[in-house]
């Protein structure tokens, strides 16, 4: 079956530091590009960093500085580093694999991990 599962959410203080994992399996992983999206308690859900299949990284502005993504196609995973943690930062944290921003047919999508900071 195509599916993403993360991993690695929990509860940290301020300032601290998270690594998110997320294992692919059911498809192709090194021809898709991978992204980390959040969605934060009655909010949209917003985008976060992505790594294309070519290796190349883009964040939006509130992840840059303090967020890398990576990806490992030998093991099928993508991960974010977080440091720096902030209260707002708090959300569900989904990954998905896709391959066009507007042909979303093959697009797959995580079950999501929870990261709660807060002191």
């Amino acid at each position: 079956q195509v599916q993403l599962v993360e991993s690695g959410g929990g509860l940290v203080q301020p300032g601290g530091s998270l690594r998110l994992s997320c294992a692919a399996s059911g498809f192709t992983f090194s021809t898709y590009h991978m992204s980390w999206h959040r969605q934060a308690p009655g909010k949209d859900r917003e985008f976060v960093a992505v790594i294309t299949r070519d290796q190349i990284t883009n964040y939006a502005d509130f992840a840059k500085g303090r967020f890398t993504i990576s990806r490992d196609n030998a093991r099928n995973t993508v991960s974010l580093q977080m440091n720096s943690l902030k209260p707002e930062d708090t959300a569900v944290y989904y990954c998905k694999a896709w391959t066009s921003l507007t042909n979303f047919r093959t697009d797959v999508w995580g079950q999501g991990t929870l990261v709660t900071v807060s002191s």
